[in-house]
């Protein structure tokens, strides 16, 4: 009866990723629970609900491929993996707030679906551009971890990790939307509400980047597509030298994105004031044969001007009312069309102190707005030599003496000018494509530049390198340990650079691996008694560590990566506390209720709230202590459903 209660008691901890399926089914059933009979979905009842909106017509606008259903059941289906961490890998562990994760992003962005759900305020996407030569990534659609591990040689040391798309292949666009299209899918679920997706592309995909993003962002989402000049010079081969790449941008929701404006290379202030700095633009609309006296009469009149009060630049104060000695001026005449001004006279008046006048070379005095802000909406056509693709190339072997690892690496400056435009100081960016690191040194820079907190997600397949690459030959296995090394690299550079701040900025990062659970039986069901008595007694995959157990744990809970953990030995049983009692793990051998006392201590040290406790429970000494630890975190105000198991 003990056991039984006990049981009931302890709900277990979720053994994977967010299922998206029952979380929409979820939000449908809140919009029309009419439409749930027997908890299924009635969908001829939802089509009588939602009208003439359901499309039924068999020829209809759409865009598919031979795969898309499966695609698209891909990015839906949850899994059991995990991210287990490295510290050796790793910089600065302990003060970090940055990620750098080696695995499938496909797998990854699963699992970062129930932490990092309306998170990540920029998402920025590098993908294999389907040229012919490169890679695409070989998704199972049964089993992606069982795939991931194997094409990395962590199952079969004979798997091969990619195949090159050739375009002589049937499926040349199919395979690269099969492989694009989830992981959007996901992207998208991580974006906050007001946040943007950048992908960098070429001609060989960008229609069908387009319409796949039309389908998961929505068109109205769409925001621009920005042609980035990456080789001025051109290509010399084919019909036309080619000299651009794209950027599509698309908003999770265009209402809400607030996208800021950026400072032109070269720009500044060129004349201060008491109020700061400014430029002067005329005050008098500049197309005096569509804006004039006969149409604007409201916008013709005269200021007054102080001739005999010259400051330094020959600016003089303006009035809107006549004073004694002051000149008189108008709007100039332009072609026998008699100017206005692009302000009313209350405006003007309003603005006095961001109003000048100057007299120039032909005597003529004319108005001037002080044009105080610097800054403009971006363009979506950028040029300019931090854009070149051998930018990237120069920046990186700067770092790593001369050497080249890596073939056209985007340049530092192309990510801070997106990050500029899309995020601010506190925000979260991610790269599922990271490749050479780029984004993560970009985001240290803009932090220096602003004394922002941004904080970087970079994900990267462990691609193994060959043995004829420059690279392997220096000792490097994988493009994840150059990376790794280049991030180490450029961070030291930026605290050589500004030692002032060598104590403010995040140079580090914790490294994640992409693995299979380290729960046995997430893993697979027991086939018969015998495998069921081995999990009772070591639920524990072999090699797994009691703090790869924690942040799994932390990933199915939905837990942000960068909190802190604290751990304590009580008895033989380890209490892990993490982000200051958010919640609590009971890992270790020979488990008493002495854990609950503890776990109620640090609540109360930590004021604590809403707490949650996991308990390794075949690790108690037996079902009576167990139960007397649930009893007491209950009467400490931890509620039942709050209590887990693993």
């Amino acid at each position: 009866m003990t056991n039984e209660r006990t049981n009931e008691r302890l709900e277990e901890v979720s053994s994977h990723s967010l299922d998206i399926t029952e979380q929409n089914i979820e939000k449908l059933k809140e919009l029309f629970p009419e439409v749930l009979t027997e908890k299924k979905i009635d969908f001829d009842k939802l089509r009588l609900i939602l009208g003439d909106e359901v499309e039924t017509a068999p020829e209809r606008y759409n865009f598919t491929w031979n795969g898309k259903k499966q695609a698209m059941q891909l990015a839906q289906q949850p899994t059991v993996a995990t991210l287990k961490p490295n510290k050796a890998k790793s910089k600065n562990w302990d003060e970090t707030q940055n990620l750098y994760i080696e695995g499938d992003n496909l797998e990854v962005l699963k699992i970062l679906q129930k932490s990092y759900a309306n998170k990540v305020k920029l998402i920025y996407l590098d993908p294999p551009y389907n040229t012919g030569h490169d890679f695409v990534y070989q998704d199972n659609f049964h089993d992606t971890i069982k795939n991931y591990l194997e094409e990395t040689g962590q199952v079969d040391s004979d798997g091969h990790k990619y195949s090159h798309n050739s375009e002589t292949s049937g499926r040349f666009h199919t395979d690269w939307l099969d492989m694009i299209y989830p992981r959007l899918k996901l992207g998208r679920n991580l974006l906050t509400d007001d946040g943007a997706i950048f992908v960098s592309i070429d001609d060989n995909e960008v229609d069908n980047l387009r319409k796949i993003m039309d389908e998961i962002f929505g068109e109205k989402n769409f925001l621009a597509m920005i042609t980035v000049i990456v080789r001025p010079e051109g290509r010399h081969y084919g019909a036309f030298s080619k000299t651009h790449d794209f950027l599509l941008v698309y908003a999770k929701n265009a209402d809400e994105v607030e996208l800021n404006e950026i400072q032109p290379s070269g720009s500044e202030f060129k004349y201060t004031d008491e109020f700061g700095g400014f430029n002067l633009r005329d005050l008098r609309n500049q197309a005096p044969r569509l804006f004039n006296s006969r149409n604007r009469p409201n916008l013709r009149f005269p200021l007054w001007v102080n001739e005999g009060e010259l400051n330094d630049n020959g600016f003089m104060p303006v009035s809107t009312v006549e004073l004694d000695g002051w000149t008189e001026v108008w709007p100039i005449v332009v072609n026998g069309n008699e100017s206005v001004y692009q302000w009313g006279r209350d405006k003007i008046a309003n603005e006095i102190n961001d109003v000048t006048a100057r007299k120039g070379t032909d005597g003529v005095i004319r108005i001037y707005q002080k044009r105080r802000k610097i800054t403009q909406k971006a363009k979506t056509l950028w040029t300019g030599a931090e854009f070149i693709s051998n930018r990237g190339t120069k920046e990186t072997q700067a770092l790593f003496d001369g050497k080249t690892y890596f073939d056209f690496p985007k340049p530092v400056e192309l990510i801070k000018r997106i990050a500029e435009i899309s995020t601010n100081e506190d925000d979260i960016i991610l790269d599922a494509f990271s490749g050479s690191g780029t984004t993560a040194e970009a985001v240290m820079r803009m932090n220096v530049e602003d004394g922002g907190n941004r904080r970087f997600i970079m994900v990267q397949l462990p691609e193994q390198l060959s043995e004829k690459d420059v690279a392997f030959k220096d000792g490097y296995k994988t493009i994840p340990e150059i990376a790794e090394e280049r991030i180490c690299r450029a961070g030291d550079k930026i605290v050589e650079e500004n030692p002032l701040l060598a104590d403010k900025l995040d140079i580090g990062f914790k490294v994640f691996e992409l693995s299979k659970s380290n729960i046995k039986k997430w893993n697979a069901e027991p086939k018969d008694l015998n495998e069921q008595f081995e999990l009772l007694a070591n639920n524990f995959e072999e090699g797994s560590k009691s703090i790869d157990v924690v942040y799994e744990i932390m990933l199915k809970q939905g837990l942000d990566l960068t909190y802190p953990i604290s751990e304590i030995k009580v008895g033989d049983a380890i209490v892990y506390d993490i982000a200051f009692g958010a919640m609590f793990v009971v890992l270790g051998d020979k488990i008493t209720s002495e854990v609950a006392g503890h776990i109620m201590k640090q609540i109360a040290d930590e004021e604590a709230e809403n707490s949650v406790v996991v308990l390794q429970d075949e690790k108690f000494i037996n079902d009576s202590e167990k139960l007397n630890t649930i009893e007491q975190l209950n009467a400490s105000g931890i509620q039942y459903n709050d209590i887990l198991s693993i």
